[in-house]
């Protein structure tokens, strides 16, 4: 059903179109330039599509086809982003170069080749003019990779019974991910010049001992029962800060620190978690002053093996490429907030690597694939 050459070109322009994030890199362009492409291209294959901004200049691209006339819940989402990452060191980031059956540019991967996998199944299912008792919708967000503005907006317009979210998984289906806390923690001392020890307190040292603090916290995770797709929880130290000169004690430390969480685990439990650490460094040593706080999160996700959206995508999997594996991913994905919106959703896309990096690649197989899994679940569905 898919137009292989028609994919081929559709995401080879996606990719010439720089759709760089402008909340990671300022000044950047956004997406109203691809998106405004991308609407163009739809309707050209005679699909409606609105442009609808998450915010100032930030547009969604979305469609709504099939369900002959019909205004109720849509069965069906499909969702994939527009914005990338900067380009960072990769040398010509918007001029796709293909090599032994790789394409390799920024967002090849991550993820317009699933933007374009996605418009190129909805446009197979028009062009096959596929009978679909229910509608299903394609939505081509802005602001994946920083605060998920796109999909937030999504949520608050449309509802779904199910969602199919393309992001990078080998064409492997992604029924489970972590989420993420982000953490800030300050030792505060006393300042006072260098030579002055009995007055001095020095927030830096007592960040050390919070250091260490949450290195054994850390092996805890990792001796804890692992989840079975995601492993176990883990944490990382991230940003600090201290200090004004070397010739003073340090009257405040600042550390930002990330926590990957797994499903069940939630906000409360991590900011108790560092609390209660603290908690037990000031009871040890009472020169020590230390605060914690919550700064950003985004929840883990789930989903069962037999859950309707799971199973379809399964037997679309299995029929393109003959066998299914299930995985759950470390990354974060804006599914969790379709979950929590009451649309169940799985994570499914292309095989390549190179995810941020200088070599991002695709293998162009199987975005071809990952468009025919597109076009199956769409008709088990909605047909």
């Amino acid at each position: 059903m898919i137009d292989g050459p028609q994919l081929r070109r559709l995401l080879f322009r996606l990719i010439e179109i720089d759709s760089v994030n402008p909340s990671l890199v300022a000044g950047a362009r956004g997406e109203a330039e691809i998106a405004e492409f991308l609407s163009g291209w739809l309707r050209a294959q005679g699909i409606a599509c609105k442009l609808q901004e998450a915010a100032p200049g930030r547009p969604n691209v979305t469609a709504r086809i099939g369900g002959s006339g019909d205004t109720g819940r849509d069965a069906l989402l499909i969702v994939a982003h527009l914005d990338t990452v900067g380009a960072g060191d990769m040398p010509q980031p918007f001029v796709p170069r293909e090599e032994n059956g790789r394409l390799y540019g920024r967002g090849a991967l991550d993820i317009k080749s699933g933007v374009a996998a996605m418009c190129a199944a909805a446009a197979a299912v028009v062009r096959g003019r596929n009978p679909l008792s229910r509608a299903f919708r394609i939505a081509a967000v802005a602001d994946e990779e920083c605060h998920s503005l796109g999909t937030q907006s999504l949520c608050q317009k449309y509802s779904a019974e199910a969602a199919v979210v393309l992001e990078p998984t080998d064409l492997r289906l992604c029924i489970a991910h972590k989420g993420y806390a982000w953490l800030e923690v300050i030792t505060r001392g006393r300042a006072a010049h260098g030579s002055l020890p009995a007055v001095g307190r020095d927030a830096i040292r007592h960040m050390g001992r919070v250091l260490g603090a949450l290195e054994a916290l850390e092996r805890k995770l990792a001796s804890l029962a692992p989840h079975p797709l995601l492993g176990n929880a883990s944490l990382h130290a991230s940003l600090i800060s201290g200090g004004h000169e070397v010739s003073s004690y340090a009257a405040e430390c600042r550390l930002e620190y990330e926590r990957r969480t797994l499903p069940g685990e939630s906000d409360a439990q991590v900011e108790a978690e560092i609390r209660e650490l603290l908690r037990s460094l000031e009871r040890r040593d009472p020169e020590i002053s230390a605060t914690a706080r919550l700064i950003s999160s985004r929840p883990a996700y789930e989903i069962p093996r037999h859950a309707p959206i799971a199973l379809a995508a399964a037997d679309a999997i299995r029929d393109v490429t003959g066998s299914v594996e299930h995985c759950g991913m470390g990354f974060w994905t804006d599914t969790a907030l379709l979950g929590a919106a009451g649309i169940p959703g799985v994570v499914f896309g292309p095989r390549g690597e190179g995810l941020h990096g200088a070599a991002e690649y695709v293998e162009i197989e199987s975005v071809t694939a990952c468009a025919e899994v597109m076009c199956r679940v769409i008709l088990s569905t909605c047909g």
